[in-house]
């Protein structure tokens, strides 16, 4: 009797080559919009930049549209480990904030120099965005909420309104022209998470 199942190696192979076709699409989709931008582009044309045949694109997406989400989601998630690898574990809450206030707000200056306009629009929709965003609205409460309990920070207001208060003001990092101004935003942003000062 024969054993039907599908060997494990075979598997693996198969997994692997998937993803190998996947990350070719989504590479080719970058390459092509920073080249060409977003005017009519096609499925052909991020099929013969990977180096696979339109009807293999077509298993993997329905459209250049979800080739496009696909890979910005995968920048995200790229972003995302950016930050938690910035705060280094064995550091104080107060220090692994700052790294991470800093990381992001790195990300968003040169983001905003590669996503601008008419793609800037179309990536930061979606399902996708919208986990990201909670994703990173909790680390960063997280981390506040462990430097307030330290000592460290101000515990007058909640540890989620000073989260957002961060990361809404360090979005600002996009619309300026210099590290340096990227620099002194996030001084000031840090500065708003300082102790209170003494009731009167």
């Amino acid at each position: 009797m024969y054993d039907l199942r599908v060997p494990k190696l075979w598997t693996e192979t198969i997994d692997a080559h998937r993803a190998a076709v996947r990350d070719a699409a989504l590479n080719a989709m970058a390459a092509l919009v920073a080249e060409r931008g977003l005017v009519s582009l096609t499925m052909s044309q991020i099929a013969e930049r990977a180096g696979v045949g339109r009807a293999t694109l077509y298993k993997y997406f329905p459209d250049a549209q979800a080739v496009l989400t696909a890979w910005h989601e995968r920048q995200i998630n790229v972003h995302l480990d950016r930050l938690t690898a910035a705060a280094e574990p064995a550091e104080p809450a107060v220090v692994r904030l700052r790294a991470a206030l800093r990381t992001f707000a790195e990300i968003q200056y040169h983001s905003a120099r590669h996503h601008g306009g008419e793609l800037a629009a179309l990536l930061h929709r979606g399902e996708h965005v919208d986990r990201a965003r909670h994703r990173l609205r909790e680390f960063v409460e997280n981390l506040i909420a462990e430097a307030a309990q330290d000592g460290d920070l101000r515990d007058d207001v909640a540890a989620g309104e000073l989260a957002g208060y961060c990361l809404h003001a360090l979005t600002a990092a996009g619309t300026v022209d210099s590290h340096d101004a990227v620099h002194r935003l996030v001084a000031v942003t840090l500065a708003g998470l300082g102790t209170p000062p003494p009731p009167p």
